[in-house]
């Protein structure tokens, strides 16, 4: 009965009010202290940054208040310069706070190296699958008499004979010369 008495006093009540009142008083400031560390509705747009050379990257991010890391740079783009910025996230354009990290994909100074395979004494088509294959391309095709038609008798790279296992850039063209069949 004391108990129920005391749910149905002013006390009760007034305890009650101090408590919603300090809980609302403490979500506010919370709210508040939140939206000025986290600069609510404060935003920069990322710059498009596709061609920009990676020396002029640091002070162009500087000066934007924003940050960069480098997380790829093995596809090669032959349309931008070495050294200069594929893509990046978040996109051109994008909203982002002060101080956020772009990531970037960088182009490589050029292609990666490429052992050429053993291209003798196989046929054309098995030799222009193996080019296409390993990711060179196929050049000029040249013929000489010899007695196996269309086999490879030499590898060339840029007008120089070359042999099987030099490395060369990726997307090179290598030059055949094959046997038209004749004695």
């Amino acid at each position: 009965m004391i108990f129920l008495r005391f749910f149905l006093s002013k006390s009760f009540y007034k305890q009650l009010l101090y408590l919603f009142i300090s809980v609302f008083a403490l979500f506010w400031t919370i709210s508040y202290t939140l939206k000025i560390i986290t600069h609510h509705q404060e935003y920069l747009q990322v710059p498009d940054l596709r061609g920009v050379a990676l020396s002029t990257l640091p002070t162009m991010m500087e000066k934007k208040h924003l940050r960069f890391e480098i997380i790829d740079s093995t596809r090669f783009v032959p349309e931008l310069p070495p050294l200069s910025v594929i893509d990046h996230v978040p996109s051109a354009g994008s909203e982002v706070k002060t101080n956020r990290k772009i990531y970037l994909t960088i182009n490589p100074s050029g292609y990666r190296q490429i052992t050429v395979p053993n291209l003798i004494q196989i046929t054309k088509r098995n030799a222009e699958s193996m080019i296409n294959a390993v990711g060179f391309k196929l050049g000029e095709i040249s013929y000489i008499d010899n007695i196996g038609k269309d086999m490879v008798l030499e590898i060339g790279y840029k007008g120089k004979v070359i042999n099987p296992g030099v490395l060369l850039p990726k997307t090179s063209k290598i030059d055949l010369v094959l046997g038209n069949g004749k004695r």
